[in-house]
């Protein structure tokens, strides 16, 4: 018998007296915890219910529904991927349906359903088990790094304790319906099943998101059980604090911006048959079958006035309105403020055969939120990491990332600046917090070069590009967006 399950194999029972005697005071201070919480809204809670089938899970968590106030807890069930999860990396659902901070969050058919279903083959892949224990595990210590509470329930009991409650429930037309094809497999296969679990266990308990076995052939045990660790993570509110996984860089990193050449520029009727040239290959690729089982994430980051705008209605001249979206960064919202900081990034992820364009983007972290003290130092160094893997899993599902940084000296940036004052339709871009700024711009280029030596990978590469000269710098990103749109379908590219 696997020593983690010895217990629960046991199938204690709690008499029915003991449980009347705790149920109220449980349930009520269950409530009054509810309510602390929504009320300082520090940290949301994150209840992941997974374990042997049959074992009551659905019902225990329907209890735990009725014991707290329904209205502020999001009971959360997937199945097989939809239509639009499918267009999206495996992970999207997860993050979309994220409860705000002051709400907890139960849910079932969670990310450990593929981990699971490859532990329990007849030979599973030790490769592929390892590889997404990994995933799950820096997916789980980011959430609990910003303020997610995870705790994650095991429901388990013997072998014959599962085919009595299955039998029990099939024997009353009223509950047959809670017993399904799986259940009704599991006494089979329940050493393999038990081993999985095991396997499960052990690879992805973390002090960030422990597990807990719940011993479940008892009725009043698994309710009574349940509903403790739901206390005992409302009781306590600290979310484990994490170590940094990118640590401070010491002193100044290299300029990552030497080389550029900033006095290039570019005659008119050379940019005017070299723009219609790339617009003409971009809106191609895009158009092709291959796109459909691609998507198109472009990243555009850089100094103030240096022509993101510019750059980007450039782009969309060459797509079909209807294919892309463009996301403009600003402050965050109360609500995204009330969840990971990825959040909002992951809920505009495009789908296959789509095109997203992001006007500043999760590099805020590392960057303005750095400059500024918005974000602790903990936090945005190790962002990096977690920046790496969140754009890993875009590549790994068939997006094909584009990342500029646009540069401009400090000369050309003033007299863009001066010049947008005295422009009616161009003032608004112009504002006081773009002359602060300026001010800081030696902390922002530090910021900017040790974003680029950790974040410039072979799957999604930084692109520098000098920008005093508008015309060049537009071409530039025409011609790298179409090249590394044409290179990841396979298609001939064309000589720049």
């Amino acid at each position: 018998m696997t020593p983690m399950f010895e217990d629960a194999e046991k199938d204690p029972v709690l008499d029915s007296a003991v449980f009347e005697l705790e149920e109220e005071p449980l349930r009520t201070e269950l409530v009054l915890r509810q309510y602390e919480l929504l009320k300082r809204a520090d940290r949301s809670i994150l209840v992941v219910v997974a374990g042997i089938d049959g074992a009551g899970k659905g019902s225990a968590v329907n209890l735990l529904n009725e014991w707290l106030d329904p209205r502020h807890v999001r009971t959360l069930a997937f199945g097989p991927a939809d239509e639009q999860e499918a267009a999206r990396p495996a992970m999207w659902r997860y993050w979309y349906n994220l409860p705000a901070k002051g709400h907890i969050g139960i849910v079932f058919g969670s990310w450990y359903a593929p981990l699971i279903a490859q532990a329990a083959r007849k030979k599973p892949d030790a490769e592929a088990v390892d590889a997404m224990a990994a995933a799950i595990t820096r997916f789980e210590s980011m959430l609990a790094a910003d303020g997610v509470q995870i705790v994650k329930l095991w429901f388990h009991l013997s072998k014959e304790a599962q085919q009595a409650r299955c039998d029990e429930l099939l024997s009353n037309p009223d509950t047959a319906w809670r017993v399904s094809d799986i259940d009704l497999k599991v006494a089979r296969k329940f050493s393999r099943l038990r081993e999985a679990g095991r396997a499960t266990i052990t690879a992805t308990h973390t002090d960030a998101a422990p597990w807990v076995v719940i011993p479940s052939a008892d009725a009043r045990w698994r309710i009574a059980a349940t509903a403790r660790e739901i206390l005992k993570a409302l009781r306590h509110s600290d979310v484990p604090t994490l170590s940094p996984a990118a640590g401070p860089t010491r002193g100044r990193v290299k300029n990552q911006f030497a080389g550029l050449d900033y006095s290039a520029c570019l005659d008119k009727d050379e940019y005017e048959k070299r723009m219609l040239r790339g617009m003409a290959r971009l809106g191609r690729a895009v158009r092709s079958r291959d796109f459909g089982n691609r998507s198109l994430v472009l990243v555009f980051e850089g100094d103030d006035a240096a022509g993101k705008g510019g750059s980007i209605r450039r782009i969309t001249r060459a797509l079909d309105a209807r294919q892309y979206g463009i996301m403009s960064v600003a402050a965050p919202t109360d609500e995204e403020r009330a969840r990971p900081y990825l959040w909002r990034f992951w809920r505009q992820i495009p789908a296959l055969g789509r095109i997203g364009i992001f006007d500043r983007s999760w590099y805020g972290r590392v960057l303005v939120e750095r400059v500024e003290g918005l974000a602790a130092p903990g936090d945005w160094q190790r962002a990096y990491s977690e920046i790496e893997d969140f754009e890993a899993q875009l590549v790994a599902h068939g997006a094909v990332v584009v990342k500029f940084w646009l540069s401009i000296t400090q000369q050309e940036q003033l007299k863009r600046f001066h010049k947008r004052e005295k422009t009616p339709f161009k003032a608004f871009k112009i504002t006081e917090e773009d002359w602060r700024n300026r001010k800081k711009a030696p902390q922002y280029r530090q910021a900017a070069s040790e974003m680029l030596l950790h974040t410039n990978t072979s799957a999604a590469p930084w692109h520098v590009v000098a920008t005093n000269d508008k015309r060049l710098e537009r071409v530039t990103v025409m011609e790298t967006v179409a090249q590394a749109l044409e290179r990841a379908l396979g298609h001939d590219a064309e000589e720049d």
